[in-house]
């Protein structure tokens, strides 16, 4: 009998046709497989025998990095087709629907082997093979074949072609293959602007500017990075000042985990994460070290995690054989939040004259991915953000979400699209307030209709009109005559926790963040839903204070401690009075009590702001959320005290919070102490809330999500409350909980809309 069999999900460009045709040839069948614009199609003569064990087999050993979301099989007429043997036949496309395309892979075991054995690989920086290698940020189209990459302008010498022809050749269509003789070089300028490429030459100079404490930018897969010794403290305020970042924490690598392990605490599940092929950042538990090659303080000042991650290139592997220290500095190569380079033109310009060093390469970046970043909360690697390694892997509606663009948030932003019912979001964006990201976000929206052959049919924005995204969906919307859906910012959170983890019936929500446009005008961010994909009712929320100076505050955690102890008519300590001058807080108040610029807002967020400044954590912050990071990062682990809490009905009341906290600081309370009571009281509420909504409700399935849950400890004290509950919890894990996950909530809710219109 005859079969054509369509495989769908991520089975381009990760050897899976040679492994079809492996097997095919084990079990003696006939037939052909070929890469289809969909997905891979395979016509097999099978007897009922064959049928069962090699569709079994497809499903349980294909290749590691290969994933099946749907086979469909359909038995044909002997006569349509004859096979004489099993072959791999030419790719073709014949319809609009499209296959996921991979993201970007770690560099495998395999191929660092090769470099030590093969004559024409020895020290091959770009090595690949079907198992390994760029995927997303060199595609231009579909299917996913060489000519379609910005390998294109690579021709194979003649051993690379043999070894691409031979199916029984690990490197089989492996489209990025290349090797010494005919593949892309680094190269950089010495100072008489002479090109130098030789590449032992160029680990030995790398090398030896990292050993000598300066600073140096080198073109990666998705970008550039700027790297420094992270055990160096100048090398590391030099890179401070080039980047112009006052406080964030950098990102280092280490050569493995081994080396990693004197620096940080690594359990099992953020060790497999560090070595899965997707190489993200992981945020870990910095150890207390005193030794000569401690980490410079200021790679996370004020912190008590690492980003880390693991090589993921071979020129990274390289650097690790010659260089003194056990880590680098590797951060994004940009400068003021700005988009990360992939033009040598852009690097020369913006960093050409503040480091020792511009490396590039001549293998085109098409789409530009940042470094992804994880953490683990208790079991459970939590992405925040979401990128190289992830981006474009979809993710699956149990509904159509055909021809809906979602064009997500104002800061930390992505936007996703949908084909049928797959969903593909696009890599980490940024906060689109910057010229150069608003520029990013709307070129990648451009490739990515195009990669997706994808014309959209119905827009979703965010409820806030002056966001620049929703200001481009109206625009959108208004030229093309396509119909815009407005989705609250809170009830997309809660409904992208809801798509990943397959819940259709109603929950409860419990949504924290910065700020989002409320259905009354309000700022909210502290709320707690009942809520379906289509629709949501607030059932509780803090009451409302003042924001004086709107966004302003989130940036002076100050005004929200003003603004707190305001409303509450509580008196303000001495020592805060001195630390921001009585003159400025008076000028605040005055500006609430005329309700000039101070809309009024729930935030937790912004809680947390005033709460930081008020204990004397963090007055002014430099970034988005520094303050509340700052409170988390201080807080004593051992304490298991907290404030009281008034949360009767449906208004929360921090009031007696605030008198508590102020008694605290009479009595000269550490702060420490102070921080953990503070996390200890947020995470009692939300348990003692929900357990009381549940049971007027009858609803036994909550989820969380916003920025706030990016607090791995008060994430991780509401998973052991909710432990023994009968009532389940689930958590943003593969969809980031902040604002980068807002697109796919906004895309879920236009669907269930559209639905129930249709229906």
């Amino acid at each position: 009998m005859l079969f054509e069999i369509t495989v769908q999900g991520l089975v381009q460009g990760v050897g899976f046709r040679p492994f079809i045709y492996l097997l095919a040839e084990k079990m003696g069948i006939k037939g052909s497989v070929a890469n289809r614009n969909n997905g891979v199609i395979i016509f097999a003569e099978l007897s009922e025998e064959q049928r069962e064990q090699f569709i079994r087999r497809i499903r349980s050993e294909h290749p590691p990095t290969a994933s099946i979301h749907r086979m469909e099989i359909r038995e044909l007429r002997e006569s349509e087709k004859v096979f004489t043997d099993f072959s791999i036949v030419s790719s073709y496309s014949e319809s609009e629907e499209v296959t996921q395309v991979a993201p970007d892979i770690a560099v495998c075991e395999d191929c660092l082997n090769d470099r030590k054995n093969q004559a024409h690989r020895i020290q091959y920086p770009f090595i690949n093979c079907t198992h390994c290698g760029p995927r997303f940020s060199i595609i231009r189209d579909l299917p996913y074949d060489r000519k379609q990459t910005t390998m294109s302008g690579f021709e194979m010498c003649p051993v690379c072609r043999s070894e691409y022809t031979d199916v029984r050749d690990r490197r089989f269509h492996a489209q990025p293959i290349a090797c010494n003789c005919c593949g892309p070089k680094y190269y950089y300028r010495d100072a008489n602007g002479e090109e130098k490429s030789d590449y032992r030459q160029i680990t030995d100079l790398c090398a030896r500017l990292l050993n000598e404490g300066k600073v140096i930018a080198v073109k990666g897969v998705g970008g550039y990075h700027l790297v420094c010794d992270a055990t160096d403290e100048s090398a590391v305020n030099k890179l401070r000042k080039i980047k112009i970042r006052d406080t964030k924490p950098f990102a280092l690598m280490f050569k493995d985990a081994e080396s990693m392990s004197p620096y940080v605490f690594i359990n099992r599940e953020e060790e497999e994460n560090l070595k899965s092929w997707r190489r993200p950042i992981v945020l870990l538990k910095q150890r207390p070290t005193e030794n000569r090659f401690s980490i410079a303080s200021g790679v996370n000042p004020g912190m008590r995690t690492l980003g880390c991650m693991l090589p993921y290139m071979p020129i990274h592997y390289d650097w690790f054989q010659h260089i003194h220290s056990p880590a680098l500095v590797m951060t994004s190569g940009n400068l003021n939040d700005r988009p990360i380079i992939v033009t040598p033109e852009e690097a020369e310009q913006q960093l050409g004259n503040s480091v020792d060093l511009v490396l590039h390469h001549n293998r085109p970046i098409h789409n530009r991915v940042d470094d992804s970043v994880l953490q683990v909360c208790g079991n459970v690697p939590c992405l925040i953000r979401r990128s190289r390694g992830y981006a474009p892997e979809p993710f699956f509606a149990d509904i159509s979400t055909e021809g809906i663009l979602a064009f997500g948030a104002e800061k930390t932003n992505t936007f996703a699209l949908s084909k049928g019912d797959t969903i593909i979001q696009s890599q980490y964006i940024g906060d689109l307030k910057n010229e150069e990201t608003f520029s990013f976000y709307t070129e990648s929206m451009n490739r990515f209709r195009h990669l997706f052959r994808f014309t959209p049919q119905l827009l979703a924005c965010d409820l806030h009109p002056d966001y620049l995204s929703s200001i481009h969906a109206e625009t959108t919307a208004s030229e093309n005559r396509i119909p815009l859906i407005r989705v609250q910012h809170h009830h997309a959170h809660a409904v992208a926790c809801m798509l990943e983890h397959h819940l259709n019936q109603p929950v409860l929500a419990v949504v924290w963040d910065g700020t989002g446009l409320g259905d009354d005008g309000a700022a909210w961010g502290g709320e707690f839903f009942l809520c379906d994909r289509k629709h949501y009712t607030r059932l509780a929320y803090p009451e409302y204070v003042p924001m004086p100076g709107g966004d302003k505050a989130a940036l002076e955690p100050w005004r929200m401690a003003v603004a707190y102890l305001h409303h509450y008519q509580l008196p303000f300590p001495e020592d805060f009075l001195n630390r921001i001058g009585k003159k400025k807080v008076e000028s605040v108040i005055a500006l609430m009590n005329k309700k000039i610029h101070s809309p009024y807002t729930s935030s937790i967020g912004r809680l947390f702001d005033g709460f930081a400044s008020l204990s004397g954590i963090c007055d002014t912050a430099s970034r988005q959320a520094e303050a509340a990071v700052l409170l988390e990062q201080c807080a004593d682990e051992s304490c298991t005290l907290g404030y009281p809490m008034e949360t009767s009905g449906h208004l929360i009341s921090f009031r007696s919070l605030f008198q508590s906290a102020l008694k605290d600081l009479e009595e000269n309370v550490p702060t420490a102490i102070m921080a953990a009571e503070f996390h200890n009281s947020l995470a009692k509420l939300i348990a003692e809330k929900v357990n009381r909504l549940s049971e007027e409700t009858g609803v036994k399935q909550v989820v969380v999500s916003g920025g706030c849950f990016q607090n791995k400890r008060l994430t991780e004290q509401i998973q052991q409350l909710f432990a023994c509950s009968d009532i389940s919890l689930y958590l943003p894990a593969q969809i980031p909980c902040n604002d980068g996950g807002v697109a796919v909530g906004q895309l879920v809710v236009a669907a269930a809309r559209r639905l129930s219109e249709i229906k």
